[in-house]
């Protein structure tokens, strides 16, 4: 059996090939295929092949250009049978010699199998069968590889990649697979871009020979028509020392630690290490010495096709890249490198606010329409995923972002309608929250307007005392809601105090009352007028004689009405703006009895001439007019004018008595505008009618003027 087995293996080749010969005549007695560089015949350049004969020609490009011409062996027509293996560029046509010419293009001569050309001889009308011949094919390429080395010092057990440089990088198979050898383990790969790298992984120490080993796709035509797919031995000199640690790349820079991937571990993908064993654990610690710091537990998983492998991290303790290397051991001989973080899960530990032109502060408040930063402090906190319900957050140049503390610049639309924004990591509450406050800052006072007998006018434009000359029935105080929140500016809800004094003419306090928490709300134009609804929010207008017992309108001439209006402290973190309202009432003249002493006045009467002596001490009663500057407070000009009597030489003093008479005048007077003197010495001017002599006369002269 075993010898009827052996027989029939040396006849199928044979039977293999008699049924590539056509049955009958052949078709072609000859067939010629020329390239740029040569021509090739069947009748003479064709080689055996496990298929049989094939007609073989060198090629330079996979994309090779050919001349095709078929000598039929009978008149008959040939025809040429399309094939994917290339393309017919013109239709198969007579020549004068007999011959059918074409021209093919090949598509990809290098990694096409079993390319051959099918030759068709129709049927005629006589009866003769339609023929058929196939023409089998053997592109040949001639390839040399060349490895150049700048440095031939290898380690044992650290692989090695090296540039291999050819004329035909594609016909040189590269499989991809390890060939293992007492010296040295290698393999050949070619990358995307056709170029041929060598991986070289020694392993013995000393000075050694890598006897490099390739095949090639397409083979060469050695002497006696022998087909060759080995290239020649490349052999390579290396210094081989022992081994150093390799560096093994992970996947993954990061790895958090928390309870689940301690428990289940953390799919890690590194590069192969060569002493990897399938499903065991290895050590992984931080120092290269035995006794290091357990890091993590790494269990070999899975070998993958990309020279990688597949496995489990169990994290133990936390570790960062700048704080060195981690070492992956076997029981405690260090084989590998690697370095990743290995962090805590994130957790904010600690969350602080920036308002603009202000510090850190752990108060969360912020107001609408407001922009701040916001400072979260913990651990693992860039690899978090921090978000503010509802609230942007705005790039900034500025913006820290470490493991340890985040900041983000964060602006509240004026339209927020929330009282809170809850501060998530993942889509989960992290337990703090931005609370919305409504702005509560000082607005300048240009809201509040007063009445007091002209038009309201603000109380800002009021700079110093207003004199007023008519009777101040009341005075009131108007608010403008919507003068207090603008577009872009918001100050919130105002509250105010009033402190008002009653002052007499001569400076005396008369009554005083204070009026505090007057609360002025922002209006309807305000964009946050729904979140100021509040009870204590007063709409209506301040009067003072609501609060007074003595009322503007009964006030004497030149008292003092002193408003001081201002915000309160205690509900503002800034300083809040004070204005003081001073209205005075102001009068043109005054009236008054006055009993004054002319003395040595000249007098001269009707019908007399001079003015006789100097008279002695009079006594005047008059009802006078004094005026008042009418740009100074409660200060009289100089002069006074009146109307009254006037006992000429009352106190004499001379010798005679006779001049004595009692006289109705008008009368002048010019005092001194020294208010500190307590002596003054006006003097009078003016004239009369004398009751006791009927005649009219005329006086001037000095008097005297006491103050108490």
């Amino acid at each position: 059996m075993l010898l009827a087995a052996g027989i029939l293996l040396e006849l199928l080749p044979q039977v293999a090939a008699a049924q590539t010969v056509p049955a009958g005549p052949p078709v072609l007695r000859e067939a010629s295929l020329r390239t740029d560089t040569a021509t090739y015949l069947l009748s003479r350049n064709t080689v055996m092949q496990a298929g049989g004969p094939a007609l073989y020609f060198w090629y330079r490009r996979d994309d090779e250009t050919a001349e095709l011409r078929l000598y039929p062996a009978s008149n008959r027509p040939l025809r040429l049978r399309r094939s994917p293996d290339y393309q017919v560029l013109d239709s198969l046509s007579r020549e004068a010699d007999g011959s059918f010419r074409t021209r093919l293009k090949f598509q990809n001569l290098t990694s096409s199998r079993f390319l051959r050309l099918v030759v068709e001889q129709a049927a005629d009308s006589v009866g003769k069968a339609s023929l058929r011949q196939v023409v089998s094919l053997l592109p040949l390429a001639r390839t040399t590889v060349d490895l150049r080395v700048s440095d031939n010092e290898l380690f044992v057990g650290e692989e090695k990649v090296l540039e291999l440089t050819s004329s035909n990088a594609r016909n040189v198979r590269a499989t991809g697979e390890w060939v293992r050898g007492t010296d040295f383990d290698y393999r050949l790969v070619a990358d995307a871009n056709g170029v041929l790298r060598l991986h070289v992984l020694p392993n013995q120490l000393g000075a050694r020979t890598l006897a490099l080993k390739l095949q090639t796709e397409r083979p060469t035509l050695g002497p006696g028509g022998h087909l060759s797919y080995q290239l020649p031995v490349l052999r390579q000199e290396f210094n081989v020392k022992a081994s150093r640690l390799r560096f093994l790349s992970p996947d993954k820079r990061s790895v958090t630690m928390d309870e689940a991937s301690r428990r289940k571990g953390v799919e890690l993908i590194l590069d192969n290490g060569r002493f990897f064993e399938l499903r065991r654990t290895y050590r992984i610690e931080d120092q290269e010495e035995p006794g290091g710091e357990l890091i993590a537990d790494l269990f070999i998983r899975q070998f993958l096709s990309n020279d990688r492998v597949l496995c489990y991290l169990r994290p133990y303790n936390t570790h960062r890249q700048t704080e060195g290397y981690l070492y992956i051991k076997d029981a405690d001989v260090a084989r590998y490198l690697t370095n990743l973080d290995i962090t805590p899960q994130a957790v904010i530990r600690n969350v602080q606010v920036l308002h603009r032109g202000g510090d850190w502060t752990p108060g969360l408040s912020v107001s609408p329409g407001e922009t701040v930063d916001v400072r979260l402090e913990g651990e693992g906190l860039l690899k978090s995923r921090v978000s503010f319900e509802d609230l942007p957050v705005i790039p900034s140049d500025s913006s820290v972002r470490t493991d340890a503390r985040l900041v983000y610049r964060v602006r509240v639309p004026v339209s927020f309608d929330k009282r809170k924004s809850t501060i998530f990591n993942a889509g989960q509450p992290t337990g703090y929250a931005l609370g919305i406050k409504e702005f509560q800052r000082p607005h300048p006072l240009d809201f509040v307007s007063v009445v007091y007998g002209d038009g309201a006018r603000p109380i800002t434009r009021l700079n110093g005392p207003v004199l007023y000359d008519g009777t101040i029935r009341d005075v009131v105080f108007q608010f403008n809601p919507n003068a207090i929140d603008g577009n872009e500016q918001l100050y919130g809800k105002q509250f105010l105090s009033f402190e008002i004094r009653i002052l007499n003419s001569k400076g005396d306090l008369v009554e005083q009352r204070s009026v505090d928490n007057v609360v002025i709300c922002p209006g309807d134009q305000s964009a946050r007028a729904a979140f100021y609804q509040d009870k204590q929010c007063r709409t209506d207008p301040l009067s003072l004689n609501s609060l007074l017992g003595r009322k503007t309108y009964d006030l004497d001439e030149w008292s003092r009405i002193i408003i001081t209006v201002k915000h309160q402290s205690s509900q503002y973190a800034d300083p809040g703006y004070t204005q003081t309202v001073e209205l005075v009432l102001k009068r043109r003249y005054k009236f008054d009895i006055d009993v004054s002493f002319p003395a040595g006045l000249l007098t001269r009467r009707q019908g007399e001439s001079g003015y006789g002596d100097l008279g002695g001490i009079s006594l005047a009663t008059l009802a006078q007019f004094s005026f008042y500057s009418p740009t100074k407070i409660n200060r009289l000009r100089p002069y006074k004018i009146g109307a009254g009597f006037v006992a000429l030489n009352a106190f004499n003093l001379g010798s005679s008595g006779t001049n004595r008479d009692l006289g109705v005048v008008i009368l002048g007077s010019v005092y001194p505008t020294r208010r500190e003197a307590k002596f003054t010495f006006p003097l009078y001017l003016g004239g009369g009618f004398l009751l006791g002599t009927q005649k009219w006369f005329y006086m001037v002269g000095p008097g005297i003027g006491v103050r108490l």
